[in-house]
C-alpha cells in the first residue's frame, strides 16, 4: 500500500502494509477513500498457499545492517522480497543477485545521469547490475531478487 487505505472485505490496510495473496485465492478489494497500490499479479509460486500480511510501519519488523534499514517481506529458496531504507549515495545492488525488481517507494535513485524518482519501477534481468545509488535524500526501495533465474547463493541477497 503506497497511499490511502485498501480494504479486503471487512479488513482495512492503510499505507505501509504489504499484502501477498496465493495463486487461486480470491478477495473483494475496495477502498472508501481511494488507494494507490503496487500490484504484482502471480508473484507467488504455484505451491504457496498462505497469504502474507505485514505492517511495514511496525518498527519491530525492521533491522539495521551495513548502514541500511531492512524490513524482510518474504523469502524462500527462489526469491527474497524486502524493503530497504538507505542513506544518500548508498549502492543499491552490491553484487550479482540473479536479476531484480526495484520500486522506489521514497526518495530517489540515480544511475549516472538518469534519475529514478518515487514510483519508478525497474526490472533488471540476470547479468545486468547498473550502478544504482540512493539520491541526495536517500531512498526506500521495494527489492525483489532471485526470482528471474535459478537460485544461486541467495543467502547473500537476504536481510
Amino acid at each position: 500500500m503506497l497511499s490511502g487505505t485498501f480494504s479486503e472485505g471487512h479488513k482495512h490496510y492503510p499505507a505501509g502494509w504489504y499484502l501477498r495473496s496465493p495463486p487461486g485465492s480470491s478477495h473483494q478489494p475496495s477502498s472508501a477513500e481511494g488507494a494507490v497500490i503496487f500490484v504484482k499479479l502471480w508473484q507467488m509460486q504455484p505451491g504457496e498457499s498462505r497469504p502474507v500480511r505485514i505492517d511495514t510501519r511496525d518498527v519491530s519488523r525492521w533491522t539495521v545492517r551495513n548502514g541500511r534499514q531492512c524490513c524482510p517481506l518474504f523469502a524462500d529458496d527462489i526469491e527474497h522480497v524486502r524493503l530497504e531504507r538507505m542513506p544518500a549515495g548508498a549502492i543499491v545492488l552490491s553484487g550479482p543477485v540473479d536479476g531484480a525488481e526495484v520500486l522506489v517507494v521514497e526518495g530517489s535513485l540515480r544511475e549516472r545521469a538518469q534519475a529514478y524518482e518515487r514510483g519508478s519501477w525497474l526490472r533488471l534481468p540476470p547479468g545486468t547490475y547498473p550502478d544504482l545509488v540512493a539520491g541526495s535524500s536517500g531512498a526506500c526501495v521495494y527489492l525483489k531478487t532471485g526470482h528471474l533465474a535459478n537460485p544461486v547463493s541467495l543467502a547473500a541477497a537476504s536481510c
